[in-house]
């Protein structure tokens, strides 16, 4: 690209990442260096690492396309992911597939959120229908009478988790499907359903 001073440059990498990351994917730093015209991913590499350290771009470990906008000041909104689906009746392998971020207030992202799209019927009498989303924060523990996102081996689900005698038992909103009571060993709690979206 022509030379432009440091400070612009940087206002346009983030202008890009930020409109990518609006549109639903994240760029690579690969895809920042090509759409910049830099001769070296370095370059690339360099601006985004200096627009987090001023806090206009975040970035989740170990992934490529990890850059995110951050939750910001109050009324602003901040991107979560939206990692596939998850199964709310049988269980279903648990298959991370990004398919892009929501939005939350940047006063509700509180702890870390994620989002995952309701398969299922097995809890509508809580008002989760097929095809919701669900937004999550992730926790490794919840209360008894909470809704929750379960692993359980491999597979997850969306259920309400009972405590009694101190087993956990995965309940269902839907008198179809039977409560799930695993071996403790083989569950783990992903998170807490905070809130739930629907597209009329």
């Amino acid at each position: 690209m022509a030379y432009t001073p440091e400070g612009e440059t940087r206002e346009l990498v983030f202008r890009f990442v930020r409109e990518r990351i609006l549109a639903g994917q994240s760029p690579t730093v690969r895809e920042v260096q090509a759409a910049m015209g830099f001769s070296a991913v370095e370059t690339a590499r360099r601006h985004l690492e200096k627009l987090i350290a001023a806090g206009r771009l975040g970035r989740e470990e170990g992934q490529a396309r990890g850059y995110r906008l951050p939750a910001g000041r109050p009324g602003l909104p901040a991107l979560i992911p939206l990692l596939g689906q998850v199964q709310a009746g049988a269980l279903t392998a648990a298959i991370e597939n990004p398919e892009g971020y929501l939005p939350v207030l940047a006063g509700e992202a509180h702890g870390e959120l994620f989002a995952l799209r309701v398969r299922g019927a097995s809890m509508i009498g809580a008002g989760i229908l097929p095809g919701d989303i669900a937004i999550v924060r992730r926790q490794p523990t919840a209360d008894a009478g909470e809704i929750v996102v379960a692993l359980v081996g491999d597979e997850a689900t969306v259920k309400r988790l009972r405590l009694p005698g101190g087993r956990i038992e995965l309940h269902a909103e839907n008198p179809d499907f039977p409560p799930l009571a695993p071996p403790p060993e083989e569950v783990t709690i992903l998170g807490k359903v905070i809130e739930i979206r629907r597209m009329l």
